[in-house]
């Protein structure tokens, strides 16, 4: 298990603090949207139900969730929205993978460049950070702690890693992680969220921490930026 993580506790905290609530929502409706494309029912399309879940695990109103559903599947008249993964590099050199959902690319990419070259950061070529990561799937549990009989539990239903941040965190392969979740939830743990990570491989520490927490407080307020993945050791 890993530490507790600065950047984790600060991006738990932004989701609660109402000041950020209207933009957390407005991310939450366009991963909804996005994944609403191959599909309405959550049932059938899980890429949609774990959309859902982490929207219910912020609070966020069902009107929103549906209205969001209608709007990806054609329902609703809405606009039309792409999904993006950039690859940077932030102050002190850190990687970072940019998930970007957004109307307007141009925007977009004029958005990030201003804040990594504020930072002292760039945007690089295809390829360049990728491979410093690898593609998991993860679990976040509503729970600080395990015993050792529910840890055994998770690994016998097939967890390949147990994180223990502000949460616990359950790591999947990409290809396991519907039938871990639901053997989880079988099992009888409450379950707070399941999507895509990117996992860092290696951890890099920064000589100036507060900067980079910084950096990645203004990168995650932007309304265009739906996840950050980075191998800073924050």
């Amino acid at each position: 298990m890993s530490g507790h993580s600065k950047w984790a506790t600060t991006k738990r905290a932004k989701a609660v603090n109402d000041a950020k609530r209207s933009s957390l929502f407005t991310k939450l409706s366009k991963n909804i949207s996005m994944a609403a494309r191959e599909g309405a029912d959550p049932e059938a399309n899980f890429k949609l139900r774990i959309a859902i879940d982490k929207a219910r695990a912020y609070s966020m109103p069902k009107d929103n969730i549906d209205r969001a559903v209608k709007k990806g599947s054609g329902d609703l008249a809405g606009v039309r929205l792409e999904s993006f993964m950039y690859e940077a590099y932030g102050p002190g050199g850190i990687a970072l993978m940019i998930e970007v959902i957004t109307d307007n690319k141009n925007r977009s990419v004029s958005n990030l460049k201003h804040i990594l070259n504020k930072y002292g950061g760039n945007l690089g070529n295809e390829g360049s950070v990728k491979w410093m990561f690898s593609a998991k799937g993860q679990i976040v549990l509503d729970k600080e702690e395990l015993s050792d009989e529910e840890e055994l539990k998770i690994i016998e239903a097939g967890a390949e890693d147990i994180l223990k941040e502000e949460q616990i965190k359950i790591i999947t392969s990409l290809e396991d992680l519907k039938s871990v979740r639901d053997k989880i939830h079988s099992a009888n743990f409450k379950i707070e969220s399941s999507e895509i990570t990117y996992l860092a491989k290696d951890k890099v520490r920064s000589e100036n921490e507060e900067s980079v927490l910084a950096f990645l407080d203004l990168l995650d307020d932007d309304d265009d930026v739906n996840n950050i993945y980075t191998n800073a050791d924050i």
